[in-house]
């Protein structure tokens, strides 16, 4: 007996070694990808099409990490065009540096070229992204960027799933992406995507000379419950996600987990993300997963905003397929289709996006309840004089020429001349902060912003439409609690508006429909668990209020995802200042930092700057701005 218990004794210690081993996190690694840039010819819809690639992939490589790994991304550059990399959503605390924004944080790595981003992950899990931040380049430069737990899936607070998926929603375009982006800042919004795309394949609801074209097909096993990380890569539109037969358990958005919530539809702005489980519960056969593009009502006729809607398959292991006769749809022969909601439906975004909330965790920052810098900030579109070497359009019956921009409380961001980027004219004291226009707390004047009326162009809207292009900046101060309400409007246009801030996330207070009113909807903000997000879907015709503290040193830029918005201008930067010590303070430079291809790459800073003063020209000729 004694003898049993000793063995016992040993097993059980046993046991518990193994299992301490096994708890221990893994080490934190330096994780070294190469992203070469080139372009190929890729054929979708019986047509060939020249298309700019990671990797020769599209979507393009995914990047994976644990929490507290190190990341270095060599970029070689072999395309046409300038190049720049965001790491969309990854905090890069005290490394703006390594935010890839052009002409923002850094100079643009030209053709022939290369250069490597290095950043830490710490304090994020879940899925993120990367993307180009160039000439609508993102359409094609993408892919996921996944944190996983330093413990191991193990440590997700929801059960551990079988499989992990990314779902990335996307468009397939066949026209040049450059001259996409040049069109719309000349005012020409004609451009569409040919199809719209899961994993980069468009489905079978385009044909090709009459062939069905291929969708993606997830295989699921009974049972077995799979993540899918969701992620909406795409240009221009918002998209409603729906597997038909299956229900989602969203989990987290942003790369932050939620308290749980049942849907059986998800709706994802460009740039956001979302983890869902889904059960794989259903009756053996096979299920569309179906990806619509939403269009919010206009007044005016619009583009067949439902040719572009695509479709992939669930499918169940073992289903045997027969045949295309009609049948049981539970035989697998015959795909269930999924009921989606009209493409003007408004209300399932604005309802999907009010049930999240945040799930208490270690990382989640306090909500801050005492707000330092108050921003209302009127989102819109107006009219500036046309510029030279600029293709405008002209108002029928009225003599001036004019180009329609997009706003932020009438300012409709365009690049200062400077001669390198914001981050180092700020880093070296180089530009004149003065010589930047404020971002206003306010726009200029006050009217009925969701006022329908003013959506089609006419007498109405006119008297709103003249704004100003600026480098719009506002500096906050280290540690500054600031709070931001996105408002949108219905001048020009009626849009909802995902707004994404680079290098923090955005605790989501509250959102409404029509005007905001600080003294009745304040009384509602959600300070206990609002989700924390880096982008943020302002309801069409309506509001978001958002806080975050300014802890992040850098100049930090914040922008809509629609890239038609960014294009035209509906963007400005923080300038967020050093904290009180060193730890607290960005850091200088990189040794390899892009530079603009001026000078002699081993002087010192200062005499970098110093011979540079009067060389617009000639940095012109070298950078060549995205903005052109």
């Amino acid at each position: 007996m004694k003898s049993w218990n000793l063995h016992g004794a040993a097993a059980a210690s046993l046991i518990v070694f193994f299992l301490s081993v096994m708890a221990v996190p893994a080490a934190a690694a330096v994780v070294e990808r190469t992203f070469t840039v080139n372009q190929m010819n890729m054929t979708r819809l019986c047509k060939e099409t020249l298309v700019t690639v990671v990797n020769g992939q599209l979507p393009g490589p995914m990047v994976e990490v644990m929490e507290g790994d190190s990341v270095a991304i060599h970029v070689v550059n072999k395309s046409p065009y300038n190049i720049t990399i965001h790491w969309h959503g990854v905090k890069k605390r005290l490394n703006c540096w390594a935010d890839g924004v052009p002409m923002i944080t850094q100079c643009p790595i030209l053709p022939n070229q290369n250069s490597t981003y290095r950043f830490n992950i710490s304090g994020q899990e879940g899925t993120l992204w990367w993307h180009a931040h160039d000439l609508c380049l993102r359409a094609s430069l993408h892919g996921t960027f996944i944190i996983r737990p330093r413990n191991g899936a193990n440590s997700y607070p929801f059960p551990k799933p079988h499989k992990e998926i990314p779902i990335i929603i996307g468009e397939w375009w066949e026209k040049e992406l450059a001259q996409v982006d040049t069109n719309i800042r000349n005012g020409f919004f004609a451009d569409e995507p040919s199809a719209s795309t899961i994993n980069g394949k468009v489905g079978d609801l385009y044909s090709c000379s009459g062939v069905l074209q291929d969708g993606y097909v997830l295989d699921v096993e009974p049972g077995k419950t799979y993540l899918l990380r969701v992620l909406n890569a795409a240009l221009f539109h918002e998209y409603y996600f729906r597997i038909a037969g299956h229900k989602f358990t969203v989990v987290a958005a942003d790369a932050n987990y939620v308290n749980p919530y049942t849907t059986d539809i998800l709706a994802v702005s460009p740039g956001e993300t979302m983890d869902v489980l889904v059960i794989a519960n259903a009756p053996p056969g096979r299920y569309y997963m179906v990806a619509l593009p939403t269009k919010w009502p206009l007044a005016k006729i619009q583009g067949p905003v439902t040719a572009y809607v695509t479709r992939g398959m669930l499918q169940y292991k073992d289903t045997h397929i027969h045949g295309t006769e009609e049948s049981d749809p539970s035989s697998g022969n015959v795909p269930v289709v999924p009921e989606m909601p009209d493409m003007h439906d408004k209300m399932v975004s604005f309802y999907f996006h009010g049930n999240l909330t945040s799930m208490e965790h270690p990382w989640r920052p306090p909500v801050p309840t005492d707000v330092d810098e108050h921003l209302f900030l009127v989102l819109g579109e107006g009219k500036t004089s046309c510029q030279r070497a600029q293709s405008c359009t002209r108002r029928k019956g009225d003599g001036d020429r004019n180009i329609r921009v997009a706003t932020m409380n009438n300012v409709s961001f365009e690049l200062h001349s400077q001669m390198t980027s914001l981050l180092e004219a700020r880093y070296y004291h180089a530009i004149d902060m003065d010589a930047l226009q404020e971002l206003p707390d306010r726009p200029p004047r006050v009217f009925n912003y969701t006022d329908r009326t003013l959506i089609p162009e006419g007498p109405k809207e006119e008297l709103l439409e003249q704004t100003s292009k600026a480098t719009v900046a506002r500096r906050l101060g280290h540690g500054a609690a600031v709070e931001v309400v996105f408002q949108s409007t219905a001048l020009l246009q009626s849009n909802a508006h995902p707004m994404h801030l680079h290098g923090y996330e955005m605790f989501v207070v509250a959102q409404g429909l029509g005007n905001h009113d600080p003294e009745k909807d304040v009384v509602r903000y959600n300070l206990v668990n609002p989700p924390l997000k880096n982008t943020v879907a302002v309801p069409n015709l309506g509001w978001a209020a958002v806080r975050f503290v300014a802890d992040n040193p850098g100049v930090w830029f914040l922008h809509c995802h629609f890239q038609s918005h960014l294009s035209m201008g509906m963007a400005a930067v923080f300038f967020v200042e050093d904290g009180p010590t060193a730890a607290a303070s960005l850091p200088p430079p990189p040794a390899d930092f892009p530079r603009c291809g001026l000078g002699d790459d081993s002087m010192p800073h200062e005499y970098y700057f110093q011979t540079r003063k009067d060389s617009s020209d000639a940095y012109r000729d070298a950078c060549s701005l995205s903005e052109r």
